[in-house]
């Protein structure tokens, strides 16, 4: 089993910053993806971005040039700074971590979601 624990939401003023983590414990292997989702009012959920066990990144365009995801593999986590935040960035996030545990299974987990409202 892997737990995801997510923190860093919160409400924050246009053109402001906030930083996301989540942090995965329990039987991990190696963890080959790390990827944010985020779910708005009234949409589907889509992916923000995702890093590789390589350091390898990929944004959509909305958020390229604003975001920037990070791992510390250390410590099993990936961060998403978000700068430069609008109104429409406003959604509860998820984090994703695809991997393998110590049993040589394939894991595919989900944080619990953290709520980010950009507004004046």
């Amino acid at each position: 089993q892997v737990q995801l624990v997510e923190s860093g939401g919160g409400l924050v003023q246009p053109g402001g910053s906030l930083r996301l983590s989540c942090a995965a414990s329990g039987s991990i292997f190696s963890i080959n993806v790390m990827g944010w989702y985020r779910r708005a009012p009234g949409k589907e959920r889509e992916l923000v971005g995702r890093i590789t066990s390589s350091g390898s990144t990929n944004y959509i365009d909305s958020v390229k040039g604003r975001f920037t995801i990070y791992r510390d593999n250390t410590k099993n986590t990936v961060y998403l700074q978000m700068n430069s935040l609008k109104p429409e960035d406003t959604a509860v996030y998820y984090c994703n971590f695809i991997g393998t545990g110590w049993a040589l299974d394939r894991f595919d987990y989900w944080g619990q979601g953290t709520q980010v409202t950009v507004s004046s």
